[in-house]
C-alpha cells in the first residue's frame, strides 16, 4: 500500500470519507487497472495463441457466462456490491465498520453457498439455457445442411463447456467476497489493491496455460486434447478468483474493515441499508448482465458458433482493455462525490459533476471509438494472428471489434449516469429501464444476427445501451429539475465529428504506410505493423486533441490545471 493508505489504516476513528482528490485517486487507480489490464490482455493473447477460434475456448465462453457473470456482477468494481457498501460505510466511522462488513460476509455466503451447490447440479440444464443451440438434435442439423464435421464440433463444445461449468461454479462465492472486499478497501480510503486485483486471475490463467504448452507442445490443438485444454482454462480461472480474494483479506482486516468472521447480527440498521441498495441495484446490473446471457443465445446458432463466441471474446478484451481502464478513473473517485451532493441545495455542483463524468467519457471514448473502428484489422492482426490463431480468425474478431467499438461511449456514458442514480438512493429507476432492455436486446439480436452474424448481435447490445443513456438522462433531467441537455448535446456532437475526421486519417495513414509490407519477413512486418499503428493513432489523436481544444470544454481546462499543479510541486 502507498502510505496514504497506510494511514488510513491506522485512523480507526475518523469517518470514512475520502481525503484525496479526484486527480490522486484517478492516478492511482489508472496505474493500478492499466497493470491488471495489461496481464488481462496478455492472457487473451496467450489464449488466442494456444486455442485460436477453436472449441477448448469456444466452449469456455459459454461455460464462463453465468460464473463469469456472478463475478463480474457482484465482485466488480463499481459493483452492486462495491457501490453499496462505499455508499453505506463513507457515512461511518471507522470502528463501527467490521461489525458491518462481518454481517454482510456472512449473509452473502451463506447465500451463494447454496447458489454453489445449485449451479454443480444443474450444469447441463442451465448450460441448455445459455447456449440451446449447442443442443439441437443431430437429425434437425442435417436437415439444415450443417456438416458432420461442424455437428461434431458442435457436440464437443457442449461436453467441454458442461465440465468446465461445474470447474467454475464456486466463483459464485468468490464473487460475494471479491465485491465486499472491494467495496470495504475502497471505503477506508484504500484504490490500489482494488484496482490490481483482477491481475491476479489473469496470472493463473497465464501459468496454467504456460504449464499445459510445455507439457504437450502442438499436440494442444488436436482434437482429443480439447476436453483437457478446458479443463485447464477452467481450473486456472477458478485459482485466479480464489487468489483475487486471498490477496485482499489481510489488508482487508489491517484495516479494520472487518473480514471472514461469522457473525450473525442481520437486523443492524447499515446491514439493512446496504443490503436495501444492494439489492436492487444487483437486479439492475444483472439486467445488463442477462443481455450478454441473450446475445450468447442467438450466437450457439450460429453454424460455427465456438468461432463466433471465440471471436466475441477477443474483440471484447480489447475494448474493455481501455474502458475498464478509463472507466475506473472515471466512476471510482466520482461516485463518493455523488453521493455527497444528494440534497436539494447541492443539485447545482451535482449537476456540473454529471456533466464532468459525461464529458470526460466523451473525450476519453469518442476517439478511442474511432480509432477501433478505423484500425480493427491490423488491431487484430498484431495482437492476436500467430500459431493456433490465423488469418481468418483476425478478420472475424476486426469485424467484431468495429461494431463494439461504435458503442464505447455510450457504454462507459449510461455506467456514469446509474451511479447518478445509486447516489440519489435510487436503484428502481436503472432496474426498470434493464428490464425493458432484455426484451429490446432479445429483439434486435433477433433481426441482426441473421443479418450480419456475430457482428450483429454486438450492434444489438449498443443500440440498447444508446436507448437505455437517452431514456436515463430523460428520468435525470425531471428528478434534478432540468439539466443544460442541449449544451451537453452540442458539445459531445463536437466531439463525435472531431472523432469521425480522426478516425479517417488514421485510416488514411495506416493504408499509405501499410502498402510497403507485404514484401517484409515476419518478424520486420510485426515491427512495422506495430510502427504504423502507433504513428496512425497518434495522428488521430492529435487531430482530434486540436479539435477540442478549439472548442474551449472546461473540462480539459480543468484536468490541464490540475495536472500542471500536480506535477509543478
Amino acid at each position: 500500500m502507498s502510505g496514504n493508505e497506510e494511514d488510513a489504516v491506522t485512523e480507526m476513528q475518523q469517518p470514512l470519507v475520502t481525503k484525496r482528490s479526484l486527480l490522486n485517486i484517478a492516478t492511482i487507480v489508472a496505474i493500478a487497472t492499466l497493470l491488471s489490464k495489461i496481464f488481462g490482455l496478455l492472457r487473451q493473447v496467450a489464449i488466442a495463441a494456444a486455442f485460436g477460434n477453436g472449441t477448448a475456448y469456444g466452449a469456455y465462453n459459454f461455460a464462463y457466462v453465468i460464473p463469469g457473470f456472478l463475478l463480474i456482477l457482484l465482485g466488480g468494481i463499481n459493483g452492486p456490491f462495491h457501490s453499496a457498501i462505499v455508499s453505506v460505510l463513507a457515512k461511518r466511522d471507522r470502528e463501527q465498520v467490521a461489525p458491518i462488513i462481518d454481517s454482510i460476509t456472512t449473509l452473502v455466503t451463506g447465500i451463494l453457498l447454496l447458489v454453489t451447490i445449485a449451479l454443480v447440479i444443474f450444469a447441463e440444464p442451465l448450460l441448455h439455457l445459455v447456449a440451446p443451440g449447442l443442443f439441437v438434435p443431430e437429425a434437425d442439423l442435417l436437415a439444415k445442411g450443417i456438416s458432420l464435421e461442424t455437428i461434431q464440433n458442435l457436440k464437443i463444445t457442449k461436453d467441454i463447456a458442461i465440465q468446465q461449468f461445474q470447474i467454475m461454479a464456486p466463483m459464485a462465492v468468490l464473487a460475494g467476497l471479491v465485491g465486499i472486499g472491494f467495496g470495504a478497501l475502497n471505503a477506508a480510503d484504500a484504490y490500489w489493491l482494488p484496482s490490481v486485483s483482477p491481475m491476479f486471475s489473469s496470472l493463473t490463467v497465464l501459468i496454467g496455460i504456460g504449464g499445459l504448452v510445455l507439457t504437450m507442445g502442438s499436440k494442444i490443438l488436436l482434437p482429443e486434447n480439447a476436453m483437457l485444454g478446458g479443463a485447464v482454462l477452467a481450473w486456472s480461472t477458478l485459482a485466479g478468483a480464489v487468489l483475487q480474494w486471498l490477496v485482499q483479506l489481510p489488508v482487508q482486516l489491517k484495516a479494520g474493515m472487518g473480514g471472514f468472521k461469522l457473525r450473525f447480527d442481520f437486523q443492524r440498521p447499515e446491514v439493512k441499508e446496504v443490503m436495501k441498495i444492494m439489492l436492487p441495484a444487483t437486479f439492475s446490473s444483472g439486467m445488463l448482465q442477462i443481455n450478454v446471457w441473450t446475445d450468447l443465445f442467438f450466437a450457439s446458432f450460429i453454424p460455427n458458433a465456438a468461432a463466433a463466441v471465440s471471436a466475441m471474446g477477443y474483440a471484447g478484451l480489447l475494448v474493455q482493455t481501455p474502458l475498464g481502464i478509463l472507466s475506473n478513473v472515471i466512476l471510482v473517485p466520482l461516485f463518493p462525490v455523488l453521493s455527497k451532493l444528494t440534497d436539494p441545495e447541492n443539485w447545482g455542483e451535482l449537476k456540473q459533476r454529471i456533466r464532468q463524468g459525461l464529458m470526460l467519457t466523451a473525450l476519453t471514448m469518442l476517439p478511442l471509438s474511432a480509432l477501433m473502428v478505423a484500425l480493427a484489422m491490423p488491431i487484430s492482426q498484431v495482437v492476436y494472428e500467430r500459431y493456433a490463431f490465423t488469418a481468418e480468425d483476425s478478420q472475424l474478431t476486426a469485424a467484431v471489434l468495429m461494431a463494439y467499438s461504435v458503442g464505447m461511449f455510450v457504454y462507459l456514458g449510461r455506467d456514469v449516469l446509474v451511479r447518478v442514480f445509486y447516489a440519489l438512493g435510487d436503484g428502481d429507476t436503472p432496474f426498470k429501464i434493464s428490464i425493458a432492455n432484455i426484451f429490446l436486446n432479445g429483439l434486435f439480436d433477433y433481426f441482426l444476427v441473421q443479418k450480419f452474424g456475430a457482428p450483429g448481435i454486438v450492434l444489438a447490445t449498443v443500440s440498447v445501451n444508446v436507448l437505455s443513456m437517452i431514456t436515463m438522462m430523460y428520468f435525470l433531467d425531471r428528478r434534478l429539475n432540468g439539466m443544460p441537455l442541449k449544451s451537453w448535446s452540442m458539445t459531445i456532437f463536437g466531439l463525435v465529428i472531431a472523432s469521425v475526421l480522426a478516425g479517417g486519417a488514421s485510416w488514411a495513414i495506416y493504408h499509405f504506410l501499410s502498402q510497403s509490407f507485404a514484401s517484409m519477413s515476419v518478424v520486420a512486418r510485426f515491427g512495422a505493423e506495430l510502427g504504423g499503428l502507433a504513428i496512425a493513432s497518434a495522428v488521430g489523436l492529435t487531430i482530434f486533441g486540436a479539435i477540442a481544444v478549439r472548442m474551449k470544454i472546461p473540462e480539459i481546462s480543468a484536468l490541464t490545471n490540475q495536472i500542471k499543479r500536480r506535477f509543478s510541486r
